[in-house]
């Protein structure tokens, strides 16, 4: 089976693992979220107490009775990062919510962060692709949640328009926040089952108000997403790759003209126009992006996720590595220019690179140690651990003047000391991770996700301030059923974060 996905749909590795458990330091109020992860920022804070928040999508929670009508949990930082008891909790049928919870609208299948109000408060944005729309099955929906000193509320959320709704379905399948424009205010980018990026300029209010829309073309497949398989829309990241001020964004998707079953990656860049419509450059391919300033040289740097092998049944992959590996793209003033790649078997990392590890599955960058340079974590939900299939590791790779390298890095799985849980088949430890301040200490944590017991979990490890590293000493799980999550229809707890 083909194993490749977008970060919004998880559905092929998600399927496989039931199947198997079944037989910064500051956040400025007045700038724009570019969402980039830097040294010198804090992301997201919903409740604007200098403390990052995290938030998953459930994609396939139960909800008042209804399969897979979806939901989101927001995790609120604390002085011991996050924890199941200071949480929201919102789907469509919590007050102030448009719509109603209903079996397959998929709320919270992606989400996206930003200020979109501008009152120092991150706000959200969540897709519900499934959603049923006037008589238009699975016309999809997005809606915007507003932050707040107490969080995530309902009250008052907002619908963003699908600006073309006879054209596609599944409006909001993709979503990315950035200020593509530069001027100050946060766009929005989603996706829907055709080639076409659509962006909402800034100037969201919580009276629906907004500054407009227009229209990018991909050199994307365009075909329908086949659930069954592996479905071709794309993912979205953005950031500042070129240090101009105006976010860019990273579209990754089935190439239009050469229809490989792999994906590709394509670099707009954004500018006084918003996003060039004409003008992009393919990058290494991959299927999940973060972009940050690794080499604080004052441009964004692009990591890419190839979780594939270096062949399967039909060949040689497209620069495939047995079990995975991810490429790091340094930016320049113009686009990109060096790129490297780091996998199990560079010097240093932990482990080896097997057949189906799926390194790089998911990843982040954060800066753990606080020396101004962003480290990196990267999932490797197939990794096999004392005999246990897919059991799932996350490795943690640090960054330095020479960039991030496999010198000092650690691995973590529920077998290692003082980590909580232990290795189980199908586990899939790394489905998703974030590195973030999460305490408010100016160090990133990290937070892990997998598909534990067919339901989900999240596990929070902290800093240890000492050695500048992650540790599982202190760490603490989190269940759906802690947080108020139907474990009914394997909810995926934890497998999708926002970015």
């Amino acid at each position: 089976m083909n194993h490749l996905r977008n970060r919004a749909s998880r559905t092929a590795l998600a399927t496989a693992a039931a199947a198997v458990l079944t037989g910064g330091l500051l956040t400025v109020a007045s700038a724009p979220a570019v969402a980039a992860d830097s040294a010198t920022t804090l992301r997201p804070d919903f409740n604007c107490d200098k403390k990052g928040d995290v938030v998953t999508g459930v994609t396939w929670a139960t909800v008042g009775g209804k399969a897979e009508a979806g939901q989101i949990v927001a995790l609120y930082g604390t002085g011991t990062g996050v924890v199941s008891t200071k949480r929201t909790v919102i789907s469509q049928d919590t007050a102030g919510v448009p719509g109603a919870a209903e079996a397959g609208d998929f709320f919270g299948q992606d989400t996206a962060y930003g200020d979109f109000d501008k009152d120092g408060c991150d706000d959200l944005a969540v897709g519900a692709p499934g959603e049923d729309v006037t008589g238009d099955a699975d016309a999809g929906s997005v809606t915007i949640l507003w932050g707040s000193t107490s969080g995530l509320t309902g009250t008052g959320s907002v619908t963003v328009k699908d600006p073309a709704s006879s054209s596609h379905d599944k409006w909001g399948l993709n979503l990315a926040v950035g200020d593509f424009d530069g001027d100050g205010r946060n766009d929005l980018a989603a996706t829907t089952t055709k080639t076409k990026l659509y962006v909402y300029k800034g100037g969201f209010t919580r009276t629906g108000a907004n500054g407009g829309w227009y229209g990018v073309e991909t050199p994307l497949y365009t075909g329908e997403p086949d659930p069954e398989n592996v479905p071709p829309p794309y993912n979205l990241q953005a950031g500042d790759v070129t240090g101009d001020g105006a976010t860019d964004l990273v579209i990754d998707g089935m190439e239009f003209d050469e229809f490989d079953g792999y994906p590709h990656n394509f670099l707009f860049l954004g500018g006084k126009s918003g996003l060039q419509k004409e003008s992009y450059q393919e990058l290494r391919p991959g299927v999940v992006t973060a972009i940050g300033d690794i080499d604080r040289d004052g441009f964004g740097d692009i990591v890419s996720g190839a979780e594939w092998n270096e062949s399967d049944e039909y060949g040689d992959t497209p620069y495939g590595a047995r079990g995975g590996q991810v490429w790091i793209t340094y930016g320049t003033g113009t686009g990109v220019d060096e790129i490297t790649a780091i996998n199990q078997d560079t010097s240093g990392v932990p482990g080896s690179s097997e057949t189906d590890d799926m390194f790089g599955y998911e990843l982040d960058l954060g800066d753990v140690n606080k020396d101004g340079y962003l480290d990196l974590a990267v999932g490797v939900p197939g990794e096999d651990v004392d005999g246990h299939e897919d059991a799932g590791s996350v490795v943690v790779l640090y960054g330095s003047a020479a960039g991030i390298t496999g010198t000092g890095s650690q691995s973590f799985h529920q077998g290692s000391t003082s980590f909580p849980g232990d290795n189980e088949a199908g586990d899939s430890l790394g489905m998703d991770v974030k590195l973030d301040d999460l305490t408010g200490d100016g160090r990133a944590d990290l937070v892990a996700g997998s598909w534990e017991n067919g339901n989900g979990s999240i596990v929070y490890l902290p800093v240890n301030t000492t050695t500048g590293k992650i540790t599982a000493t202190g760490s603490r799980s989190m269940s759906p059923s802690a947080v108020g999550v139907s474990t009914a229809g394997n909810p995926g707890f934890g497998v999708n974060f926002a970015d």
